[in-house]
């Protein structure tokens, strides 16, 4: 029958798998042998075993050759099994943050202006059509509408609050980067002289910040009416 024959076929492939499954199995008659070798020598230290001593030498020689045979018949060991080392676990990438204009917080600032008090718009028109009058009149408008931004996203005071026109006397290490001298410099601090400028700083900023904006942002968009 059909099955007979694939039966058949297929016992052949299982005999020649089931020795690979015990390789330690060739290795049994070696230590067999070995240990009647071993127990034979022990033998030969024995006083009442004189009289067997050619036996035994003929029985150890002999085992010796079986020794022999079976490790030229089966010259290597059973192949230990493979070491499987696991791959580190690489970190996934971190996401590409997107760049920042650095350019886009101070087109921030000039919008804010514009939102309160038309700053660009003052700037950029033409104003020579305008009467002083005219000009005088738009520019209180502009002025109150961009003070109140400044006032309302930064903490700006006097670097000299005593106000212009009073005398200051500067002592040695004044601070550079908030007074600059002028007129007649000669010797070293202390410098005394008459404010012309209170001068400005800010201790505070609350501007909103940009994020992940590659190009510069808008001042103010366009406006159109539909009809």
């Amino acid at each position: 029958m059909a099955w007979i024959g694939r039966a058949r076929r297929y016992v052949p492939r299982i005999r020649s798998r089931s020795p690979d499954r015990h390789p330690l199995k060739k290795t049994y008659p070696v230590k067999f042998a070995a240990t009647l070798l071993v127990i034979l020598n022990a033998a030969l230290l024995v006083p009442a075993a004189t009289p067997y001593l050619p036996y035994i030498v003929v029985a150890s020689l002999f085992i010796a050759i079986v020794v022999l045979a079976l490790a030229i018949a089966n010259p290597t060991l059973p192949e230990p099994p493979p070491i499987v080392v696991a791959e580190a676990v690489k970190p996934a990438p971190l996401p590409e943050i997107p760049k920042t204009n650095p350019h886009a917080e101070a087109v921030l600032l000039l919008a804010v202006l514009q939102e309160k008090g038309r700053f660009v718009d003052f700037l950029m028109e033409d104003l020579t059509p305008y009467s002083d009058a005219e000009v005088g009149s738009v520019a209180r408008t502009v002025h109150q509408g961009c003070k109140a931004a400044m006032t309302e996203h930064f903490q700006i005071e006097p670097v000299c609050p005593e106000g212009e026109g009073a005398t200051l006397t500067l002592a040695a290490g004044y601070p550079a980067d908030e007074i600059r001298l002028s007129g007649n410099l000669s010797g070293n601090a202390p410098f005394t002289g008459t404010i012309v400028h209170k001068g400005w700083k800010t201790k505070a900023v609350k501007l909103p910040r940009v994020l992940h904006a590659e190009q510069l942002p808008v001042i103010a968009p366009a406006q159109v009416e539909v009809k």
